[in-house]
């Protein structure tokens, strides 16, 4: 049973939130303070995070900065009901998705099972192709591994599903609507802007090399040519 560890000071959100993910096979695991959800995530075993912005100690986005350096953890901000900067900042600290309070139960599960699906990928259709080989770069699918310049990067799960998907549409230009309904798996109410930002995240991450390339009003497409 994946285990997802919220880090929210409301004691009276956590055991009614637990007793609702039991019944999606999900174990919910409540930490009150920053410290104490970083304790208890060095400890290991937890499968995904869920930060709260408004926190003692540190805020939800330096919390979030604070488990990047450490881990690519899957991790969902809970943010203020229509504050477009809570979103846009926490994806920019490198949190995998974000839902404004209140929220209804039923969608967290959702936005959890969805990151969650992208860190171990479910079973295709269809066999992965094998490595995928790029001038400097290369992208292992079964083992979800990256090397630029054969240096092995870290992503977080959105960078990676990012990549790997214009990796494999190699040549096609993707639009932000085409790269967001395939990163979330199902249509929501999302920001076009989420897709720049990962994309900013991953190109800095993979320089020196000039991986993606930007067609003004079209989307992304992948900018290096394959190995033969």
């Amino acid at each position: 049973m994946p285990r997802i560890l919220l880090i929210d000071d409301d004691t009276q959100l956590g055991p009614p939130l637990a007793s609702y993910f039991r019944r999606f096979d999900l174990a919910l695991v409540q930490a009150f303070r920053p410290s104490e959800g970083l304790a208890e995530l060095r400890r290991g075993g937890f499968d995904a995070a869920i930060l709260d912005v408004m926190l003692p100690e540190m805020d939800g986005f330096e919390l979030c900065r604070t488990i990047r350096k450490e881990s690519d953890l899957p991790i969902v901000m809970l943010t203020a009901r229509g504050d477009v900067m809570d979103r846009v900042v926490g994806l920019e600290m490198g949190a995998d998705d974000y839902l404004p309070k209140p929220f209804e139960p039923r969608e967290l599960v959702a936005r959890v099972q969805t990151v969650l699906r992208r860190r171990v990928a479910a079973p295709a259709p269809r066999p992965e192709p094998g490595v995928l080989a790029f001038e400097g770069l290369r992208i292992d699918p079964a083992r979800r591994e990256v090397w630029r310049q054969g240096e092995r990067v870290e992503l977080t799960g959105t960078e990676f599903e990012l990549l790997h998907l214009l990796a494999r549409e190699a040549g096609r230009v993707l639009s932000r609507d085409d790269i967001l309904n395939h990163l979330r798996g199902h249509e929501a109410d999302l920001l076009t802007r989420a897709v720049d930002i990962v994309v900013s995240r991953l190109r800095r991450k993979l320089e020196p090399l000039d991986c993606i390339k930007t067609l003004r009003n079209a989307g992304y497409s992948l900018a290096l040519r394959r190995e033969a």
